[in-house]
């Protein structure tokens, strides 16, 4: 997908979506008519094994033309302007890069997971949707940072860096509460001196220090579920991220939602004598603010289920579905994760928000399948 292009005084950047991997550039500089590739040094081997095709990520100018002089990006849809700042602005942006993302199935096999990371659950379940995913790539100029968060969901999230290199700040799960202010919010930079004083931030002393690392080009970081960072962009960078949950962190994911919906319903206390169908609108505000509610945590524990019992129920070896769909899944795997989804699903029906949802259209019934599952579990079992 051809994305438009980098101008500066000296030449253009070509910029490209390569399937669902990295955005690619070439190089033309002015008296040349033609794009030619650009070498990448030490790591062109690297990079030709997970990119198809001539081009190859260019090691200095891939951002250092739009964050250090006067550039514009023209995308080839419309033409319009905008300096640096908006470039940078567009380029560091995960909406904007998921916007550009190119979803074609063809090119599927860009790159390989490591056999580590290949039980991919929520990539799963929005590629059987066909509308969107948690795959993403992150671009920025040296300076940039993310802010002091936890991932979507309370997911595993894994980041590999293209080029450039990042410094990292870890805090294991329960170690932002000691971080928190003296109005209960969060910082927004852990490395900001106002965490020194005592008065705005009255825990930070109970607070360890951060685990530190630095991830160099070539890299790949595991970033474990629940666990708070902050990311810094040591040179120009560009990394190839996804947020993933399997039957290992699912348990984390759902005792998230609960919070998030608590969260929620203490907001709109107030209402909840007065307003209509209150229970229905803090799922719908979850779904706003969380981007998934109850419902649909049950449609995905549906389809994952579905796939694990179909897969069971055939026999078939690693990685076929029906339909040719690849998971790269044994049967052992799909009887783990067919396990786990059983637990949560019966914590989730078992919920008293969720007894109150209006699941008649739902097929199967969250009890119809809880009792498959369960079955299923139970014949394993015995084997």
């Amino acid at each position: 997908m051809w994305l438009g292009e980098l101008h500066s005084p000296w030449g253009s950047v070509g910029v490209l979506c390569v399937g669902p991997v990295v955005l690619v550039v070439g190089i033309r500089l002015l008296d040349q008519e033609e794009w030619g590739p650009v070498g990448w040094g030490e790591r062109l081997q690297w990079t030709w094994a997970i990119l198809p095709g001539p081009l190859v990520v260019h090691p200095c100018s891939r951002l250092e033309v739009i964050g250090r002089a006067r550039a514009w990006v023209r995308p080839s849809s419309s033409g319009e302007q905008r300096d640096a700042d908006e470039a940078v602005r567009r380029l560091t942006s995960r909406t904007w890069c998921e916007g550009v993302w190119n979803r074609d199935s063809s090119a599927e096999d860009v790159f390989t997971l490591p056999v580590y990371f290949s039980s991919d659950w929520l990539n799963e379940y929005w590629d059987a949707l066909d509308v969107d995913d948690y795959r993403f790539i992150y671009m920025g100029p040296t300076g940039t940072w993310s802010p002091f968060h936890a991932d979507i969901f309370r997911s595993f999230s894994w980041s590999v860096n293209i080029c450039g290199r990042k410094k990292w700040f870890f805090f294991p799960p329960g170690q932002e509460e000691a971080l928190r202010d003296c109005h209960g919010g969060l910082p927004y930079d852990v490395t900001s001196p106002a965490l020194l004083d005592s008065r705005l931030y009255p825990m930070r002393k109970h607070c360890s220090p951060p685990l530190e690392l630095t991830q160099e080009a070539g890299e790949m970081v595991f970033v474990p579920s629940g666990w708070h960072h902050q990311v810094h962009n040591l040179e120009d960078t560009i990394s190839i991220n996804h947020n993933w949950v399997n039957g290992c962190n699912l348990a984390n994911m759902w005792h998230f939602l609960q919070q998030e919906l608590r969260a929620v319903q203490q907001e709109v206390s107030q209402w909840r004598d007065t307003m209509p169908d209150w229970h229905r609108h803090c799922q719908v505000i979850m779904r706003s603010c969380s981007g998934i509610n109850f419902e649909e945590f049950y449609h995905f524990l549906k389809i994952i289920a579905e796939r694990r019992l179909l897969l069971l129920a055939k026999g078939m070896g690693p990685g076929t579905m029906e339909g040719g769909v690849g998971t790269g899944l044994g049967p052992q795997q799909a009887a783990f994760d067919v396990s786990r989804i059983t637990e949560v699903l019966a914590s989730v029906v078992a919920h008293p928000d969720f007894q109150k949802l209006d699941t008649s259209m739902f097929s199967p019934q969250p009890e119809e399948l809880l009792l498959q599952l369960e079955e299923v579990v139970a014949t394993a079992a015995s084997i």
